[in-house]
């Protein structure tokens, strides 16, 4: 089952949010803890965010946001993060969670949902080449701040 984050819900997310940056070793500061989980609750963000519920615990979560693109009249869909719990994974609830995303995106009309995943996320690429197709281009970032 999948269900929209509630303002109840910050510890699990809390929880979960720090799991998934710890798989990808990134450490985030509070003051972005806070500001996420504001904006995931604001109608008026451009972002949402649900958890995958296994006997009525969380065991998923996934991020998205909509965004402007010059490709397309209509907005794309970002799935900015995606994480199962250890437990909850091989239980279906990575492919639900994208599922879920891709039918709120077909909802608004959204040209396009795609994603990232770490290219030595060999388990999770399993799924991500059932349900879409690789790109092929290659992200770069440049750092504009500390």
């Amino acid at each position: 089952m999948i269900r929209p984050i509630e303002p109840g819900d910050r510890e699990a997310w809390t929880q979960l949010w720090k799991a998934y940056l710890a798989f990808y070793e990134t450490v985030l500061s509070d003051e972005v803890f806070a500001s996420t989980w504001s904006r995931l609750l604001d109608p008026a963000e451009p972002t949402w965010g649900a958890f995958a519920l296994q006997d009525g615990q969380p065991v998923g979560l996934v991020h998205w946001l909509y965004h402007r693109t010059n490709w397309a009249i209509s907005d794309n869909c970002y799935l900015q993060d995606l994480f199962v719990t250890p437990e909850g994974r091989g239980g279906g609830h990575g492919r639900a969670l994208i599922e879920h995303v891709a039918a709120d995106a077909r909802t608004r009309n959204s040209a396009r949902l795609y994603w990232n995943t770490h290219e030595t996320n060999a388990t999770a690429m399993q799924l991500y080449d059932r349900l879409a197709s690789q790109s092929g281009f290659v992200q770069y970032r440049m750092p504009l701040s500390p």
